[in-house]
């Protein structure tokens, strides 16, 4: 019997590699893929990371992450271009799911906003009574304020804020730079300026990329800036978030799989299921940042 020359059986081996390859290129091709439309705050804070790969290797699929503002993060789900939402502005998501576009909106997570700036404090926001007050003084000062002004959760919450001072912001002193929140703290930091975070993002930002200080927010007596916030239901915070509130309660939502049969319902279902459930609860819950906590998650019951 003529055996295969040592070249022949060379030449079989790298047709059966490539075979392989083709083989499981072809497998990763039909992977599940589900697309979200998130803030830019669960992107900057690193949460994304180590909540997603647990559901992609459960559900064998991959999340391919849109990071913008919750505005434009809304529209993507009203365009029918994403299968699910992850946002923080509860009238935004209110008008998303009356206009048809959303559905089976559940609580997931929430931190809150704090107002941050030189730690000298030039506008004296440390004497301020509350946030209004507060906005008031920066604005009294003409101290330097640097908005997002990308109809994010933020933008939305820094406009609620502006509307119940009764002031315009405008002139020099009002830098409106249509940026995401990480890119927004570093502005501020480089101009010496104010502006309106999410503790999440600023709690990863003040760890070597930011000197500005927490120079307002609604629990100044609390300790350190990652101090653990109070176990809150969610109707509590629904109620601490209003103008004179900065509390930020973030919402998951799916597509509305009749308005765009195109959406991966099922998909997007499994992942609010698992967001709001035991395992995503978990990992939220202790994720922290250099020991700083970045989200937290409601308390069940009234």
């Amino acid at each position: 019997m003529k055996l295969p020359h040592a070249k022949t059986l060379g030449n079989r081996a790298v047709a059966l590699a490539a075979s392989l390859t083709l083989l499981a290129g072809s497998v990763a091709l039909a992977q599940d893929r589900l697309r979200m439309s998130t803030t830019t705050s669960t992107d900057n804070s690193g949460l994304l990371n180590v909540l997603l790969p647990p559901f992609e290797r459960e559900c064998n699929c991959k999340v391919d992450v849109i990071s913008v503002g919750t505005g434009k993060a809304l529209k993507l789900g009203e365009q029918g271009d994403v299968d699910v939402v992850l946002v923080h502005a509860r009238p935004l998501e209110d008008k998303f799911i009356a206009a048809g576009f959303g559905v089976n909106r559940r609580d997931v997570m929430y931190n809150d906003f704090v107002v941050i700036g030189p730690p000298g404090d030039p506008a004296d926001l440390r004497h301020a009574t509350n946030v209004i007050d507060a906005f008031r003084r920066i604005a009294a000062k003409h101290a330097l304020f640097v908005s997002r002004g990308d109809d994010s959760g933020t933008d939305q919450k820094e406009k609620q804020i502006w509307a119940a001072a009764a002031i315009a912001p405008s002139g020099s002193w009002y830098r409106s730079v249509g940026q995401g929140m990480g890119e927004v703290i570093q502005m501020a930091t480089e101009l010496r300026g104010y502006t309106l975070a999410d503790r999440g993002t600023y709690n990863v930002y003040r760890h070597g990329k930011t000197d500005l200080a927490i120079l307002y927010d609604d629990n100044r007596n609390s300790g350190k800036p990652g101090r653990p916030m109070p176990t809150l239901t969610a109707a509590q915070v629904a109620a601490l978030s209003g103008a004179n509130g900065l509390f930020n309660p973030y919402g998951v939502i799916a597509v509305n799989p009749r308005r765009f049969p195109q959406v991966r319902y099922d998909l997007a279902m499994k992942f609010i299921a698992y967001i709001t459930g035991a395992e995503g609860q978990r990992i939220i819950a202790q994720y922290q940042v250099q020991g700083d906590p970045v989200f937290f998650t409601f308390r069940k019951g009234n």
